[in-house]
This record gives structure tokens, sequence and C-alpha cells, in this order.
């Protein structure tokens, strides 16, 4: 079996393929490619590249000669490649058009064309907009609030149509906030972090009190895998942890783990079209591919604190 990871020099890319090599009995070749914009970082992969079975290359997911080289003989296609972040879609929408909608269509196509038997479609739970009580399923309609969620709702309605339409074995994944090492600063949970080891304020949009779900990367790579393995074709899985907190109370917490003081808060304007709630019913996950959570946020935050503490020349090097 051959795996091709896209965007796998990002921050849950590079912990997917770090966690493939680890089960090597799995794979006979894992290839990662990532065009390498800002949020793609080798170093992120620094403990991947002596390892036989691990091959990099610089690939933009538009390149169609490319992708048509690498996808000879892949069997499992998990593609992560996208433009993620929700406050740079706001002030340059085109760009999230054209990866995240544009390269995805061009991969689904490519992948048909090379008769890849399984394509894991990553996308997020920001595609069902805002939800104040309850719990959305994987019938919800997406009702995205921004141009990051609204490019992904996209890409993933051409994902299940390639099912539909061609028998392409896609199945869409929809993950709840995720945090843990290599994540890039720009990120709420890593930026309040550094900002704190600098010696800086942390920013809050609004009063705080918008609530997210949060789930340690390595939980979200396990469900992959278990999608993998046990998932159904033509397929939405949300992917869960019910570690619901508002940004005021995941702020108070790494304020507590650093002992610090909670006036290093400084709230600032709320961010345009800022969702309230998002929230994940996981059962259908549970049921197809028996996944459960395990890492604790108590548990998960500490030890991401303590990451950043220990790689500071990692993220130091970044923001330079």
């Amino acid at each position: 079996m051959q795996l091709l990871i896209t965007g796998g020099a990002g921050f849950i890319g590079s912990n997917f393929a770090r966690r493939q090599l680890k089960q090597e009995s799995k794979w006979n070749r894992i290839t990662v490619i990532d065009s390498l914009t800002y949020a793609g970082n080798l170093d992120n992969l620094t403990d991947c590249f002596d390892h036989p079975k691990f091959k990099f290359y610089r690939i933009d997911i538009l390149d169609t000669d490319s992708l048509n080289n690498i996808l000879d003989s892949t069997d499992v296609v998990v593609h992560f490649a996208a433009e993620s972040h929700v406050d740079r879609s706001i002030v340059g929408a085109k760009k999230f058009a054209e990866t995240n909608v544009l390269g995805t269509q061009n991969l689904l196509e490519i992948s048909l064309v090379k008769n890849v038997k399984i394509f894991i479609h990553v996308s997020t739970d920001e595609v069902y907009g805002s939800i104040e009580n309850g719990s959305w399923d994987e019938l919800q309609p997406v009702k995205p609030n921004s141009p990051y969620s609204a490019s992904k709702a996209a890409s993933d309605l051409f994902a299940l149509s390639y099912f539909k339409t061609f028998g392409l074995d896609v199945r869409v994944t929809r993950c709840s906030n995720n945090y843990g090492p290599y994540q890039h600063p720009e990120k709420l949970i890593p930026r309040f972090i550094t900002n704190l080891l600098n010696d800086k304020k942390i920013q809050l949009y609004g009063n705080g009190l918008n609530i997210r779900e949060w789930i340690h990367v390595d939980d979200h790579c396990k469900a992959i895998e278990l999608i993998i393995e046990n998932g159904k074709s033509g397929n939405i899985y949300n992917v869960g942890s019910n570690d619901e907190v508002t940004n005021l109370e995941i702020t108070h917490r790494i304020l507590d783990i650093l002992n610090l003081s909670h006036s290093k808060i400084e709230f600032i304007e709320d961010r345009k079209g800022h969702d309230l709630r998002y929230s994940l019913n996981f059962d259908k996950l549970r049921i197809d591919t028996g996944f459960e959570p395990e890492v604790k946020l108590e548990f998960g935050l500490k030890s991401t604190v303590e990451w950043y503490e220990k790689n500071t020349e990692w993220w130091r090097k970044i923001e330079k």
C-alpha cells in the first residue's frame, strides 16, 4: 500500500506523517507533498527524512503535471493541503478559492484517473457555520460564514460529487479545532503561548465568549487512520472531542499553566463574521470506526505549552 499526504509539511499533516512512519508495516511508501507556503515548514519533518519509506516533494496541488507523476501507484490519498487561517481569508479570499477549491478538484480528477483506492478529504467543522445549542451531525446543511469556511464547504461538495458521479471512494472528515505540537503561531493556542513567552499581552476578540471544541492533533490523526481502515465510501465523518470551552477560558488555562496574571489579557474589536459556537456530534464516527478521543484538554494543553517552551528555536525561526 502506498500513501500520499498533501500539505504534509503543515501542522496536522506532519503529525500524521510522523504517526504513519511509526506504523511502517502498513505502507510500502509514504510520500508527502507540500508547496511550502508560509504555513509549510520542513523543520516539521526533520525526523522523517532519514526513513527509507519516506519521500518529500515540493509540489502545489494546482500543478497537474507534477501530480500526474506523483500519483502513479498511489493507493490512499489523505488531503490536508489548504489555506486555513480565517483572518487571512477575510483580507484575501482569492488564494483560498484557488487552493481549497480548484486545487482539491485538480487532485480529485487526477486521483480518479490514477485509480486511487481511497481519498480522504480533510475538512473542518466551520463549514456548518455557528450553532447556539446542541451539536451538529453530518446531516446538517453547510452554512459557512467566512471565505475560508466557504472555500472548504465548496471543496467538500466537489469531493462528494466525485463519489456520486464517478465512484471515487471519497471520505470527508470535518474536525473540530486542533491543537498540539508544530502548530503555526498564527493560530489561537500557539499564538497566545508564544506571545506570553515573549512577555507580550494576549489580544482576545470581542468578549472572549466564543465557544470552540478542542481536539488534540494526535486524536485527529487517530480518527483519520480509523476512517481509512473502517470508514464507508461517500460518507462524511465529524471528528470531535466533547471538550468545549470559551476562548476566554482557554486563555485563562494557558495563563495558569504559565503562572501568569490574567491581566495579560487585552480585549480587542471582534472579528468580522465571528462564529459564536461550534459543537460536533461524532456518534457516527464512533459507531463505524470505534473512535474515542483519548487526550483530555487539561493534559493536552499542558503538554502543548511545555512543547512550545522547549522548542523556542522552532517558533522563533518562524517569527523571523
